[in-house]
């Protein structure tokens, strides 16, 4: 058999990576499934997929910041203590959500969101509230998923948590079919995909928490000794996350956004609805083959040398920043030629609607523009996701947050200016949301750019210190405080 001794230092990268790329492709098959629910529906398929994807994007923007919290398991969770309160942090925050889907359908604030603001008629508008409370406890069951997901990713079990996503979305794709023969779809056809989402989550979050229970949590002490910095407090966990909720928010309400300024750019006419439509459908199928490039964030914290749970502590792979960065590139190039591939290629893109989700010839067609725009996501998504990474192991989160502000004003100037240069429709809403990518993932070089700075001229002011020579052979396994000695490593691994 042939070796390939150059690819030793890939193999844990690649391990580590591949179920979370399933992961997030499952995500989105799943999304597809649900579509396909609501588009089997034999009468208002497209006002049903309009008020469903209407009420899903919304529903997002608080899923979005709460599953977030998967990186506070990753990088703060080493012991029961700091479990028992990042379960609280969601509790609480799972609490709020259900309190605001509640307001959003009963009360004259969600008729204005929904109604007014989207410029749809009442029929959508009375379907997309009702959903929108359908899906009140959903935020809360993901959450808990997603913070478990995080500890069990700290300790390596990547394999895992893609088994859990394929089982929800097996799940989701089982209770599509069940639900589809059953007495639902004359009586509330819109409980067909959310029965199916609850469904899903509910299998994921018993297999991430049975996982937790078997494999981590008899291993984990119960509160963390100063040798590891001591235990992780509320303040340290929110201070951590808010910035990358912030982020992660501004991208799920960008959906609603565009979806917002696209009803109104066609002033809520039946092209209006057809429109969302497009979008409703387009996101998923848009998202499937770059969007495992944003679980890349992950790969720096999961491999620093200062994780407690680091599994190459005697097995004499190392893993550097520049192997790091090589993976990076190549999961890059091989996303954009999977882009150009399904999208730019005649007729797949199409099929894929039609056989996949369900939809009509003619509709699918309405798609082709949308989803060719989708081929130039990796580059920002990847930018993006490698430097989020190496700022989360700094724990320098803080200075992300400005990058969310920039990609709403960009977001919002596209879809403001873009009609009045003949672009209308999902094709509007598709390249606004690229051009906020664009302007984030600018912000976000910046931010990197400047902790870079702030580090080097620290080592500069730190030459007398304690010098570690060879970081790129030495073993990434060195258990300690994270102190300033650390940024300044950190450095000297990126010079080399």
């Amino acid at each position: 058999m042939v070796k390939l001794p150059a690819l030793t230092h890939y193999w844990p990268l690649i391990r580590f990576l591949v179920p979370l790329a399933i992961t997030n492709i499952a995500i989105d098959l799943g999304e597809q499934a649900l579509n396909r629910g609501i588009a089997a529906v034999k009468e208002d398929a497209i006002e049903m997929l309009a008020s469903y994807g209407l009420a899903y994007s919304l529903m997002k923007f608080f899923t979005g910041p709460m599953s977030d919290f998967k990186n506070v398991g990753l990088v703060f969770v080493n012991s029961k203590r700091d479990r028992t309160k990042a379960v609280l942090c969601m509790v609480a925050a799972g609490t709020v959500a259900i309190i605001f889907h509640t307001l959003i359908a009963y009360t004259d604030l969600g008729y204005y969101i929904i109604n007014k603001l989207h410029h749809v008629n009442d029929s959508v508008g009375n379907k997309t509230r009702k959903a929108f409370l359908y899906l009140a406890a959903f935020p809360l069951l993901d959450a808990m998923a997603w913070t478990h997901a995080g500890i069990l990713l700290k300790h390596k079990f990547s394999f895992l948590v893609g088994c859990a996503s394929i089982s929800d979305v097996i799940a989701q794709i089982a209770f599509v079919a069940i639900l589809l023969h059953s007495h639902l779809e004359c009586l509330e056809p819109l409980l067909i995909p959310i029965l199916s989402l609850y469904m899903g989550a509910l299998v994921r979050f018993t297999i991430v928490g049975l996982g937790y229970y078997r494999n981590i949590h008899d291993t984990i002490p119960d509160s963390c000794g100063p040798e590891v910095g001591g235990d992780a407090t509320f303040k340290k966990m929110l201070n951590f996350w808010w910035p990358l909720a912030l982020i992660l928010a501004t991208q799920r309400i960008s959906r609603p956004i565009v979806n917002l300024f696209v009803s109104r750019d066609l002033k809520g006419s039946s092209a209006a609805t057809e429109a969302v439509a497009v979008l409703t459908a387009t996101y998923p199928v848009g998202h499937l083959p770059y969007g495992w490039l944003t679980e890349l964030r992950a790969v720096y914290p999961a491999f620093d040398k200062n994780n407690p749970s680091n599994k190459l502590v005697n097995s004499g792979t190392t893993v550097t920043k520049a192997h790091i960065k090589k993976f990076t590139f190549f999961c890059l190039a091989l996303s954009v030629t999977l882009c150009f591939l399904v999208f730019w290629t005649p007729h797949i893109s199409e099929k894929i609607l039609v056989d996949i989700i369900g939809v009509d010839l003619a509709f699918a067609e309405l798609c082709v523009v949308p989803l060719r725009i989708f081929s130039f996501f990796p580059i920002p998504v990847t930018m993006r996701a490698h430097l989020t990474g190496w700022l989360m192991t700094l724990k320098k989160t803080f200075v992300l947050a400005p990058s969310s502000v920039l990609r709403i004003i960009v977001l919002i100037t596209s879809l403001i200016v873009l009609p009045y240069m003949g672009v209308h429709g999902a094709t509007l809403g598709v390249g606004s949301l690229l051009a906020g990518f664009l302007g984030e993932s600018t912000m976000v070089a910046i931010a990197a750019f400047y902790v870079y700075r702030k580090q080097k001229k620290k080592k500069e002011d730190s030459d007398d210190e304690t010098a570690v020579e060879g970081e790129d052979s030495a073993p990434m396994n060195e258990v300690g405080p994270r102190e300033e000695t650390d940024d300044i490593v950190e450095l000297r691994e990126e010079d080399e």
